[in-house]
């Protein structure tokens, strides 16, 4: 009971901590001569009509620091995996902030070099799965650690893709990270418990600026940082809940997935790089067609919404029957034809 009371005074002080940051860092990056302010409306994914401040992912990276300092000194234990994964992968991420161009290809080495030293040097694995041919591939341990760095880059890229829409990755990461909070409650593992709950004010501090109007966006270096904190959560929750189906993990994590490998193999059916940015992912043609209505005056922060308010619709089944692993491996693949076939019918709509 002590060490509850201990750990919900904590929160409640890194709340404000973490409010008073974003506050400060929206502030003072959102000046017109702010090296973090996004001024390019020409590129594909910018849907933004005003200047917004890229500076997100440096007041959570802050808040998020002095969380694992304080974490410390309470309970004398170092967080090295969550702290080294959120540092290193937010730096990758704020040089484009920053605006020191590094080529795509080259970024994408070095968030694989990165990721895998992580994954070695810090033994992070997956225990079971529900398939079982592929728990026997799972126990060699190369392909253990390429599988594994295939689910960061998948949805670390996927965090980015939606990052230009107001509350859109935020509310988003809100949900996922409520969920397996949710799941890990009735477990002894508080430290996971308190590293999420921590995420979640983290994520809430900066919905404050960025929903319904944006003030600051996460940027690259956010959305690489919260998008690997997230696999790092669902690995940790999915070996700490071995009676929960690994599917189940697969579903709340599809439509960061699936918008990347959908748009990877689009992109090479289209004969164009996947690699490069363009305007067609499912929430920029939701947004085209919700403007073409013309009921809205501000598009943005309803498609954010809107996206978010049906994605917990599809996920809900998963997560009642998230201990059924026939359901949701089956319910998961529904939820990749649902994804096609609402991409194909808004595809033939669209209107650029």
């Amino acid at each position: 009971m002590l060490n509850e009371s201990i750990e919900l005074s904590f929160l409640s002080l890194f709340a404000f901590i973490s409010f008073f940051i974003s506050l400060i860092i929206q502030k003072f990056f959102s000046k017109s001569n702010s090296i973090l302010l996004d001024r390019d409306f020409t590129k594909p994914q910018a849907f933004h009509s005003e200047a917004v401040s890229r500076s997100g992912g440096l007041a959570a990276i802050i808040s998020l620091i002095i969380f694992f300092i304080v974490y410390y000194f309470i309970f004398k234990i170092i967080l090295f995996d969550f702290f080294f994964i959120s540092l290193s992968l937010f730096l990758l991420g704020f040089l484009d902030d920053a605006k020191i161009n590094i080529s795509p290809k080259i970024r994408l080495i070095l968030m694989i070099s990165i990721l895998s030293a992580i994954l070695i040097v810090f033994s992070i694995n997956l225990e079971s799965v529900d398939l079982t041919f592929l728990n026997i591939w799972l126990s060699n341990y190369i392909f253990q650690v390429i599988f594994i760095l295939l689910c960061f880059l998948f949805i670390i890229n996927g965090a980015n893709l939606i990052d230009g829409f107001n509350g859109l990755l935020g509310i988003h990461l809100l949900i996922i990270n409520s969920i397996l909070l949710f799941v890990n409650l009735d477990q002894p593992e508080s430290e996971l418990n308190l590293i999420i709950a921590a995420q979640i004010i983290v994520i809430f501090s900066f919905l404050l600026f960025n929903f319904p109007k944006a003030k600051i966006f996460l940027g690259d270096g956010g959305s690489y940082l919260f998008g690997a904190l997230l696999v790092l959560n669902v690995i940790y929750t999915n070996n700490f809940n071995p009676t929960n189906s690994s599917f189940f993990f697969c579903i709340i994590l599809f439509y960061l997935f699936f918008e990347v490998f959908f748009s990877f193999f689009r992109k090479i059916y289209l004969k164009k790089s996947p690699l490069k940015p363009d305007n067609m992912h499912l929430h920029m043609l939701i947004f085209r067609h919700l403007k073409n209505l013309k009921r809205f005056k501000d598009c943005n922060y309803i498609n954010s919404i809107l996206i978010n308010s049906v994605y917990v619709m599809l996920i809900a089944p998963g997560f009642y029957f998230r201990d059924n692993g026939l359901f949701c491996r089956y319910w998961f693949f529904t939820l990749l034809i649902i994804y096609v076939f609402s991409y194909m019918r808004l595809l033939k709509n669209d209107k650029i």
